[in-house]
């Protein structure tokens, strides 16, 4: 338990920095932040009067304590271009996003996993080989042309799915899905590849050991003695899903606008091309926090597959 409690801590001083980097983005941002939103027409005073309203007359330090103030009672600021809460921006669209990510891991592990078994108890033999020429060849291809191509052969030539856009699941669960399915293979086909590799490599390892090669010799059945090496490989594997999280992130902002979808990548884009730094700023600090929760998450897990770490009390 106490090791439990000292890794959750841990995750403050983390947050603390991530915090200061993402404050910090608004100042090291090349020029004046202030002239940039005003445009190149604006007049000093527009420029003054910006600078007011963003707090950027402010010493550095009050700014960060204000910022800092803010967060603390969940106010992320104010949209520039919308004049709405960054927080109600978020939360308008993180079920595109949530969904996706969601759908793209389950999609991931449900294929990668199994695929980087067969290939490591086959190693050497066809379904090895094609496994990894698979994993290859989808880890070697962009994201958006992977996306461009799935719309190409399975919207516009075969017309079974919509080209892009996005029904949340209120409007029906087959509307839902049918506009999640392309989406999700094209970004899920990345992580999948990433996720068989490290599987495969995980399941030599283990099925070299020799308690293995003992009961494979001894006439075990197939099944029992791929779920115990599986079992032992699972951490390494654990931790490939936690890291792939960021593969994730930076993935769906491509993904969402590939697909015309209202999520969080969408949003940042925009954020950006718009130079809202306030949006951007919420963004990476909600997605630096997811990150750093599912590394957590993906921590603690370790005990449910390792017994000897269930025993540390340190």
């Amino acid at each position: 338990m106490k090791d439990i409690l000292r890794r959750i801590a841990a995750v403050i001083p983390v947050m603390a920095v991530v915090a200061v980097v993402v404050f910090m983005l608004i100042h090291i941002a090349p020029g004046d932040p202030a002239a940039v939103i005003a445009g190149d027409n604006a007049t000093v005073e527009d420029v003054a009067r910006i600078r007011q309203n963003l707090g950027l007359d402010k010493p550095l330090l009050e700014q960060f304590g204000v910022w800092i103030g803010n967060l603390a009672t969940g106010n992320l600021g104010t949209s520039i271009s919308t004049q709405m809460p960054v927080s109600q921006l978020i939360g308008q669209r993180m079920g595109p996003t949530v969904s996706i990510a969601v759908f793209t891991m389950l999609l991931a592990v449900v294929t990668a996993i199994p695929l980087g078994v067969v290939a490591a108890w086959n190693a050497g033999r066809w379904p090895d080989r094609a496994a990894m020429l698979l994993s290859v060849c989808a880890f070697s291809v962009p994201v958006f042309l992977i996306g461009y191509a799935l719309v190409y052969g399975f919207s516009i030539k075969l017309r079974w799915l919509p080209v892009q856009g996005y029904r949340p699941l209120a409007e029906g669960v087959g509307l839902y899905l049918r506009h999640l399915i392309l989406p999700c293979v094209s970004l899920g086909l990345v992580y999948m590849a990433l996720l068989a590799r490290m599987t495969r490599a995980t399941m030599l390892e283990a099925l070299n050991e020799d308690y293995i090669r003992t009961a494979r010799a001894k006439g075990l059945p197939t099944l029992p003695i791929v779920w115990h090496a599986l079992k032992n490989a699972a951490n390494p594997i654990v931790t490939t899903i936690g890291v792939g999280v960021a593969l994730l992130i930076g993935g769906v902002v491509v993904t969402e606008t590939v697909f015309a979808i209202p999520g969080l990548g969408r949003l940042t884009v925009d954020a950006v091309l718009r130079h809202d730094y306030p949006v951007v700023q919420g963004v990476l600090l909600v997605a630096s926090a997811i990150y750093v929760l599912v590394n957590l998450l993906v921590d603690l897990s370790y005990r449910l597959f390792d017994p000897r770490l269930r025993s540390l009390q340190t």
